[in-house]
């Protein structure tokens, strides 16, 4: 069945939402939908997996515990390895923010 990851946006801003596209025993593919979103000021991700990340609208700032800040917009991907330390700074807060995630181990 074809799915359009850019369709049924959820209508609930106040949170930021996950979805989950497929997966099995080794990975992972979520479509997250922020609104202006970011982590909490002591909310470092630290994920047992690989991330590959693709902004497929919008934009989205990440900061790495060494310092380092990326931005990324629409059709950036990055690849995240497991246990770097990250959160998101912020995203688009006059409209979607939509990220495909791949988790791989």
């Amino acid at each position: 069945m074809i799915c359009n990851v850019l369709n049924s946006l959820p209508g609930d801003r106040s949170r930021e939402v996950t979805d989950l596209l497929a997966g099995s025993e080794h990975v992972r593919i979520e479509r997250i939908v922020s609104h202006g979103h970011s982590s909490p000021e002591t909310g470092w991700y630290d994920q047992e997996e690989t991330e590959w990340v693709l902004v497929l609208e919008g934009w989205g700032e990440l900061e790495f515990e060494n310092g380092d800040r990326v931005m990324m917009r629409a059709g950036d991907a990055l690849t995240i390895g497991a246990h770097s330390r990250h959160r998101v700074l912020g995203t688009r807060p006059d409209g979607p923010t939509v990220w495909i995630a791949v988790f791989y181990r």
